[in-house]
């Protein structure tokens, strides 16, 4: 079955352009003009992934990701913007996009980094007919996460994650009292080279401690390595 990406420019040029590659590349692909068409399209079909620009008319792309997310959407996002703004760049990433490229970009790139999206993201329903053993879970106290089937649970309540969010909380998971750099988590979860911006793992670091800690400005899974990057720390006590 084709994947579908939606997506969501004003500039019809480059909504025209981003259609014929990524059809060539095998991709079955919906367009929206503004941000609310964009908006009603993502829920009506749920598409695999979203390229979503940030200037749009009537809701721009900042307001849309923000309002898939508030609805528990775990779509992958991809913003798009021709403004090379470190603010833009962080919001984007705090209200729930998985990535982000600054206009002009080469369709190469664009493919590849909608491959790379979506090979760290399958989805629930194919997770459910793979045959996983009983115990693919990890567990620390009242924290349970299944990273096969992209679940996880604290206190028996159900976490949200954006797919990302996940991939890094997996990837920590599976690194357990093992000290990883910025770059090193940049290269592992997002897979290319995304120029040294390791603020984008900060802000995900962030994110997963909102989620799994009792006190996220005193984590006791998440473990800062000051002027290194982080480890996951399974607390003497829980």
């Amino acid at each position: 079955m084709l994947k579908t990406i939606l997506v969501v420019d004003d500039e019809a040029s480059i909504a025209t352009l981003l259609k014929y590659n990524l059809e060539r590349a095998g991709y079955e692909v919906l367009l929206a003009h503004d941000g609310k068409a964009g908006l009603d399209m993502a829920i009506e079909h749920s598409p695999d992934l979203i390229l979503l620009d940030l200037m749009l008319p009537t809701m721009d792309g900042m307001e849309v990701c923000k309002e898939l997310r508030s609805q528990k959407s775990n779509i992958p996002i991809i913003m798009l913007t021709a403004r090379d703004d470190e603010f833009d760049k962080v919001l984007g990433l705090e209200l729930g996009a998985d990535d982000y490229m600054t206009k002009p970009f080469s369709p190469r790139e664009v493919i590849a980094r909608v491959k790379a999206v979506l090979r760290r993201f399958t989805p629930i329903q194919q997770q459910e007919q793979e045959e996983e053993p009983e115990n693919a879970v990890y567990q620390f106290g009242k924290l349970q996460v299944y990273p096969n089937r992209f679940e996880a649970f604290l206190d028996e309540e159900t976490l949200e994650f954006t797919p990302k969010e996940f991939e890094l909380l997996v990837y920590l998971l599976e690194n357990k009292n093992r000290v990883l750099t910025r770059d090193q988590l940049l290269s592992a979860v997002w897979n290319y080279d995304f120029a040294g911006d390791t603020r984008i793992v900060d802000v995900h670091i962030s994110h997963l401690r909102d989620k799994i800690e009792e006190n996220s400005r005193k984590p006791k899974f998440i473990k800062t390595i000051r002027g290194i990057g982080y480890k996951f720390e399974e607390p003497k006590s829980l």
